[in-house]
């Protein structure tokens, strides 16, 4: 294995780095091309480079194929969303219908990421105060396997509008393991350095977001 002194990431390792930032988006619309196995198992690998509270790697990768659980997935997701709708009215309501908020129909990779809130790896360290920093870690993880994928050209949808339990039950998982994310992973069908849910009109950038405060 060799390592890269950070002395060796230039100007121009650092500008294409913040390209990548900026393009990496939340894909919802995927073409039906296969992604081969090998580069889905590459991604795996550089998402668990990722760092983790006490090197515990919790994080659980798990490829869903089977299309009678992806069915399971799917139907909950819309009865999610039939209920996230209510909670909206009016013009805002309308607007949410409107809008495409999962890529399962399409998106070649299924991936539902957990994290072993029982894994003995790492004994422990830094989890008795913060026992949520093993979620936390396995956030990093999603984010780096996002940003590898992106640096491919490749895209990826987090589908969030899921119940938790149902989702465990429809991949029958260890009851120890939290549920993290849901992940639609393929080639975008159109790509875009601007949030999709800017374009759109749901939200504006919140200024808020980029002060640093000061105690």
């Amino acid at each position: 294995m060799t390592s890269t002194s950070p002395s060796q990431f230039d100007a121009a390792f650092c500008e294409g780095l913040e390209r990548l930032f900026r393009w990496r988006r939340d894909v919802r619309h995927f073409r039906r091309d296969a992604i081969p196995p090998e580069t889905v198992a590459a991604l795996v690998d550089q998402a668990c480079l990722a760092p983790s509270v006490g090197f515990s790697q919790p994080w659980r990768f798990v490829s869903v194929e089977d299309a009678a659980r992806r069915a399971r997935v799917r139907d909950n997701f819309l009865k999610c969303n039939r209920e996230a709708l209510a909670d909206f009215a009016g013009e805002r309501a309308k607007l949410y219908a409107t809008l495409k908020l999962a890529g399962l129909d399409e998106a070649p990779v299924h991936l539902a990421v957990f994290a072993d809130n029982a894994t003995g790896t790492g004994h422990g360290l830094g989890q008795k105060t913060m026992p949520e920093t093993l979620a936390y870690s396995a956030v990093m993880a999603i984010h780096t396997f996002w940003l590898a994928a992106r640096a491919r050209g490749i895209g990826l949808g987090w589908v969030s509008i899921l119940d938790p339990d149902a989702v465990k039950a429809a991949l029958d998982v260890p009851q120890t393991w939290a549920f993290i994310a849901y992940l639609c992973v393929g080639l975008p069908e159109r790509e875009s350095d601007e949030p999709e849910l800017l374009q759109r009109g749901w939200e504006q950038a919140d200024e808020t977001a980029r002060r640093l405060l000061r105690r």
